[in-house]
Parts: structure tokens; C-alpha cells; sequence
């Protein structure tokens, strides 16, 4: 069946908010924790909810670090967070084409709908699910169904792209084909050990992949 829906993460895979995450756990954690983590400890949170995270470092302070980070984080979007290359250019196409777009992220949905705001994008995706809205993150593939559901698709017309083991997992799971992102923070390597069905070295390449003809 050709595929006729996409299914994006977002942060690290259509913006690049990593240094925004980064500096966030950073402030709350030299707030919360004695102990120093460093920026590669800190790496190894992105993906997980934020409750998750936190619970590893400190589980009877989980909703007052939740809280300071949310309030970082939201501060200073503007400040970090910009789309990565190609990305509003090959989503527009998309959205153009007639696909059904969607987003599927742990993120809560204040956060989500700022980073959409500032970076053009809010105008081409009519399905977002966050983590508001499930009882399971991702990797369960909960998120993926409740997001095909509203978009009223066939999970083996749609394609599941990400930059975390959580995204491919989650696709694999849910029964998509999933699409790794080159550039994810935590090094391609981490994602083809996962066997995603396409590996993108820019966001361009899903519209080879889906056989997308562009007039220049």
C-alpha cells in the first residue's frame, strides 16, 4: 500500500530544540541535585517524558523539577529553537501533496504548540498528540494508533520519522514503516541499531522516499 501518511517527532527530528533541552535539565538539575551531570548524562534524557527522566535522578522532587524545567524551557524557546534545514520546505511540499501530517511527541502541549508557532510549521499539521493526551509514551505505540485514528488512516499506508530509539520502536511497534533522522543528537549509529526502514541524511530525502515529484 502506498503510504499516504506521515508521522513526525518533533523535537530533534523537525526543530532543533537540543540545546534549549540541554540548558533546562542543566538549570534544574544544579538546582534539585547535588550530584553533576554532565552534558552526555544529559543527552541520555532526550526522548523520555520528562516524569521519566526525573524520576532517575530524584524520585520525591519529580513535580517540582518538572515544573522549574517547564518554565525554563518555555522562556526561552525563542531564544534556541529554529527548524532544521530543509525541514518547513519539504513539510509544505507535503502538506501540498495532499498528505496527512501528523505529530506524535512526549512533549506537553504548551511546549509544542510555541515550537510549531516560532518556527512556521503550525499551519500543516491538522493531528498533534503529545503526552497529554496518553496513557503511554512512546515507545508503546498508543501515541501512533491515537494519531492514525484522528487522521483517519491505515497504519500500513503511514510512515512513523524520528531521531530517538522511542520514535522507531514506537512505529515498529504500532506497525508503521519508521524513518531515521542523520542527524539526531545521540549519533546515527544509535538509530541503525534499531533497523529503521530508511535512514535521512537531510529532511529532503522523504520526499525520495515517497517518490514525491518537485517542480523546480
Amino acid at each position: 500500500m502506498k503510504v499516504d501518511t506521515i508521522l513526525f517527532d518533533l523535537d530533534g527530528t523537525l526543530i532543533n530544540t537540543n540545546e534549549l533541552i540541554i540548558a533546562s535539565f542543566t538549570h534544574t538539575l544544579e538546582h534539585y541535585c547535588p550530584q553533576t551531570y554532565s552534558r552526555e548524562d544529559i543527552i541520555s534524557f532526550i526522548g523520555l517524558p520528562l516524569i521519566d527522566s526525573f524520576k532517575e535522578v530524584d524520585e520525591s522532587s519529580v513535580a517540582e523539577m518538572v515544573k522549574m524545567y517547564k518554565a525554563h524551557n518555555l522562556a526561552h524557546h525563542e531564544q534556541y529553537v529554529h527548524a532544521f534545514e530543509g525541514v518547513v520546505d519539504t513539510v509544505k511540499v507535503l502538506h501540498e501533496k495532499g498528505f496527512k501530517l501528523g505529530i506524535v511527541t512526549t512533549k506537553m502541549r504548551d511546549a509544542v504548540e510555541l515550537g510549531l508557532e516560532i518556527t512556521g510549521l503550525s499551519d500543516y499539521f491538522t493531528t498533534i498528540v503529545t503526552l497529554d493526551d496518553v496513557e503511554q509514551a512512546k515507545p508503546h505505540p498508543e501515541p501512533i494508533f491515537k494519531a492514525l485514528d484522528k487522521l483517519q488512516a491505515d497504519v500500513n499506508s503511514a510512515i512513523m520519522v524520528g531521531d530517538s530509539r522511542y520514535d522507531i520502536e514506537a512505529g515498529k511497534n504500532a506497525g508503521t514503516m519508521t524513518a531515521a533522522v542523520a542527524w539526531t543528537i545521540k549519533g546515527r549509529e544509535s538509530l541503525e541499531l534499531r533497523n529503521p526502514d530508511f535512514m535521512l541524511e537531510e529532511m529532503s530525502d522523504l520526499l525520495r522516499v515517497l517518490e514525491v515529484e518537485v517542480v523546480v
